[in-house]
Order: C-alpha cells, then structure tokens, then sequence
C-alpha cells in the first residue's frame, strides 16, 4: 500500500523540521558561551573573591586561636559557623588587636574584627553584629600573696586603694562597669602595649599588683605563662555584673543586608547565649 501525498507531505516537513533544528542547535546550546554572555557566572574562586569578607583575629585563647588551616575556640568557632549558615564567604586574617581597630576605621574594604565589646566610640566607626557570646563576670588576677586585694568586697573598694597598682592593655575596654568606675575613681594604674602573658609575668615580678580578666581565659592564661599557679589568686568581686556581650565588629563597607543575613542565623540557634553548645565543630 502507498502512502497518500498528505502522508508524505507531512514526512517532509518533518524532516525539514529536524534539519533546522540541527542546524540552529549551536545556536541554542552553545558549548563555549562567550564572555559577553550574560548568564556566564564567575568561578567558585572569583565569587569568593568577590564576595568574602575578611575577619581579624588575634591568638587569645580560648576565644579564638589558629587551629589547622581556620580558626578555632570559643568565639572563632562560632563565627566560622554563623557565616557558614548564612552563606557568605569568610577569610580569616590574624592581626595585632590594637591594629584591627585601625583597619575597621580606615574603612578601605569588607572587614571584620572578632569578639569585641561595643562601646559608645566604636559605634562611631564600626559597624555590629547582634552578639555572639556572653561572657562571665570578670574577674582580677593578683600575687597569692599580695594581702591588699581580696575577694568578697565591691570593686570600687580595690580601685581607691592606691598601695595597688592596677595594668590596663592599651586600646582595651572592660565593659561599662569597670569602665566607668576606673574613669570616675582614677586608681593608681600603669598602661602597657604587652600581650597578656607578660602581663601576668609583670605581676608575678611585683612590677604591679592585678589586672582584669574574664574567668574563661583565667585557667588558659596562667598554663600559657609557665608560671605556678599557686603563685596567683583569682579575685571576685561583690558587685561585678555579667560579663560582656562580645560581637563582631564590622568596617561600614559591610553592607547590611550582609549583616542582617548573619543575624538572622545568630537569632535562629540562640549562638549569643554563653551556655548554647549548638556551634560546637
């Protein structure tokens, strides 16, 4: 039996169909899309590139610490995962704390600085995060055998006693409390540039006589010195509050639909409670 025409008239077109397609397929799915292109999209490398921000940070254990090729402890851990969780490219960079201030100041990129408290000043410069972490009420670490500075009695009481010396970290803040107490009261005080290990060393010398320290670096300080412990005492204080509330601290290049997106995770797993686990890696 022979087809009709009106069979293989449709064949034809068919076939003409097929050809056209075959012929403007390149066209459709070019294989080497042109640079012009505009749905190319740039690398997994240029987009980090492009899209990360970089964090400062500072070997102060157990906050945050270099651990492999990241950054570990209380507080790296934590960031590692919060901007894991809002999906943004996060390079960490270690540098001089004093000198993170400068950089966020200078305001000449997309930067961060881990785990600072917010101050009326830095609030002029800087940009924050919701907080991160809480920490505990602060405590001072003196001589065990320096009699002047016991524990049990409101802080002011050691701050008027000018037989002790208290050593401040420049460019440091304590918290409001001891802040406001230290600029109302004026004790006697020398200020220093040295990391905290030779703080302590400058205690342990008699060279002063305390200084302020938040209970979760007390244990770690004192192994980092070498020094006995039982050469020091840890000293409480009546009226101390909570600890302070530790962010991280952007340059105004942030934008804020980037930090909302990071505060949005850090509301959602509660990471800005000291006791929460949830961050643990």
């Amino acid at each position: 039996m022979k087809p009709d025409k009106t069979t293989l008239l449709v064949f034809a077109v068919c076939l003409v169909a097929i050809a056209v397609a075959l012929y403007t397929r390149t066209a459709i799915y070019p294989t080497a899309p042109s640079r012009s292109d505009p749905v190319v999209r740039e690398t997994d490398r240029d987009a980090y590139n492009r899209g990360r921000i970089i964090v400062h940070y500072h070997e102060r254990h157990p906050y945050y610490f270099s651990q492999g090729k990241g950054v570990g402890g209380i507080i790296g851990d934590r960031i590692t995962f919060i901007f894991e969780q809002a999906g943004i490219p996060l390079a960490w960079k270690k540098t001089p704390a004093k000198r993170q201030l400068d950089i966020i100041k200078k305001n000449s990129g997309r930067e961060g600085a881990a785990g600072w408290f917010k101050t009326p000043e830095r609030e002029t410069f800087a940009k924050f995060s919701r907080p991160i972490y809480q920490d505990r009420p602060t405590i001072a670490l003196a001589r065990a055998d320096q009699d002047l500075i016991q524990s049990g009695l409101p802080l002011a009481d050691t701050l008027v006693n000018r037989r002790l010396r208290l050593l401040r970290k420049d460019g440091y803040a304590y918290g409001g409390f001891i802040d406001r107490l230290i600029d109302r009261l004026h004790p006697n005080q020398t200020v220093t540039f040295a990391d905290n290990v030779s703080m302590l060393k400058m205690i342990h010398t008699r060279r002063v006589d305390y200084l302020f320290i938040a209970q979760e670096e007390a244990d770690n300080l004192l192994a980092e010195a070498g020094l006995p412990a039982s050469d020091f005492k840890k000293i409480t204080f009546t009226d101390m509050p909570e600890g302070n509330r530790r962010y991280i601290l952007f340059s105004r290049q942030v934008e804020d639909s980037t930090i909302d997106r990071l505060n949005r995770v850090i509301q959602y797993y509660g990471v800005n409670e000291p006791d929460d686990r949830s961050t643990t890696r």
